[in-house]
């Protein structure tokens, strides 16, 4: 299904801010040396690419993911590149308690020392469904994976980056997480929830060494993508590597000044 101009105008309002530098964002070799970076969902997509893209700009990257097989995958891309060896967490967000991400933060702390970012990207999208036939149990696992297990993943998280001298919390929003959208109840109330969240963590820490702000990847060639578009021509959107500007904007030092932001990746 090709979706017009005006149709995406519709739903994916331009309100968020814009900052050229975002955008055509020229990353200088080593921008992130001997930064650790965590990366969420970082076994396919978005998550995937980021990672790489972290370590080949020479940070040490934490891949956390569901499926051992795709982590190790990204895990043996960096290694075959030389680049600094990264580590893996496997986690599935929807059994994950409160303890495990306090449990994985204790650990990352003791293997090195602080966190200077995180990149939150992990989500599942559930049904596209009417409202009034939303299954409860699709929306538990939503709100579960999207919501609560992002929050739960922050508060721990939080106390780590407050150890390094500048660090950056990046969540993932959408455009339905500020304009609601037809038949993607669940998906877009979990979004929008993540926006809440996200600000209310930047303004807590706004006078801290810690950055808080959203990326809304746009349409984007991704496994979800497919999931929502199965009909879409992948070669009039972006894929995960055309929008990594961004992505490497706010997690350097050059995006100091940038809190409490959503921002989009194209």
């Amino acid at each position: 299904m090709k979706i017009s101009t005006s149709r995406i105008d519709k739903y994916f309002p331009h309100t968020q801010r814009k900052d050229p530098k975002m955008f055509n964002y020229q990353s200088k070799d080593a921008c992130l040396n001997n930064k650790i970076i965590l990366v969420t969902g970082a076994g396919a997509g978005i998550g995937r690419t980021a990672a790489l893209t972290y370590a080949k700009l020479g940070a040490t990257v934490i891949l956390l993911g569901k499926t051992v097989s795709k982590l190790e995958a990204v895990y043996d891309e960096i290694i075959a590149l030389g680049l600094a060896e990264p580590a893996i967490i496997p986690l599935d967000f929807k059994g994950a308690t409160k303890q495990n991400y306090i449990d994985m933060c204790s650990t990352i702390v003791s293997q090195f020392g602080h966190l200077d970012g995180a990149l939150l990207n992990a989500s599942i999208l559930g049904e596209l469904t009417p409202f009034t036939q939303i299954h409860e149990q699709v929306f538990n696992d939503v709100m579960k994976v999207n919501v609560t297990a992002q929050y739960l993943l922050a508060q721990a998280l939080i106390p780590t980056l407050l150890l390094a001298p500048k660090s950056s919390l990046i969540f993932t929003s959408s455009g339905v997480g500020n304009q609601g959208r037809a038949y993607w109840g669940p998906y877009s109330m979990s979004k929008f929830a993540t926006e809440g969240m996200m600000q209310v963590i930047a303004d807590e820490y706004d006078t801290s060494s810690l950055r808080t702000n959203a990326i809304n990847p746009g349409a984007t060639d991704t496994n979800m993508r497919s999931c929502a578009f199965p009909a879409e021509d992948k070669t009039v959107i972006a894929s995960p590597e055309d929008i990594m500007p961004l992505y490497v904007y706010l997690m350097s030092d050059d995006s100091v000044e940038i809190n409490g932001q959503t921002l989009k990746a194209q």
